[in-house]
């Protein structure tokens, strides 16, 4: 498979190209949406709730270097691609769910984040919508 973005080679299986971070998407036709609808398409069957979860925690030299970059102001670069990749994980996480229940859409989808407390600095992105299956009209 070949990156969309910059045209590395990423091995059968990857979310993310090694080389610059983009997430695969491995179906252009499947359509994600925040809406309910999708315009120019009717919803044919609801196929069920879908989410896709992805827990996350910055390694020792990670949280180094984001408190280098925090006493200088602005943004956190360190964490910036790895709550891009979280979040893009997440969310094909349950894009692979609603394919694997014969789902061509995700509608109303939602990508949330929390913080799972107790101090350990784990977030946890969750990505949740409505598998359907749809048809232009």
């Amino acid at each position: 498979m070949i990156c969309q973005k910059c045209g590395a080679t990423i091995p059968e299986g990857a979310s993310f190209c090694s080389s610059c971070g983009s997430p695969i998407i491995a179906d252009p036709n499947f359509l994600m949406v925040t809406i309910p609808t999708i315009p120019g398409y009717k919803v044919k069957r609801v196929v069920g709730l879908v989410t896709g979860l992805t827990p996350r925690t910055r390694g020792v030299l990670g949280k180094f270097i984001a408190g280098i970059e925090s006493m200088f102001g602005g943004e956190i670069t360190a964490f910036t691609s790895e709550v891009e990749k979280a979040r893009w994980e997440a969310i094909n996480r349950a894009k692979t769910r609603a394919i694997e229940l014969g789902a061509n859409a995700i509608i109303g989808l939602d990508v949330e984040t929390s913080d799972l407390g107790l101090q350990s600095g784990i977030v946890l992105f969750s990505a949740t919508g409505t598998a359907v299956i749809i048809e232009q009209e």
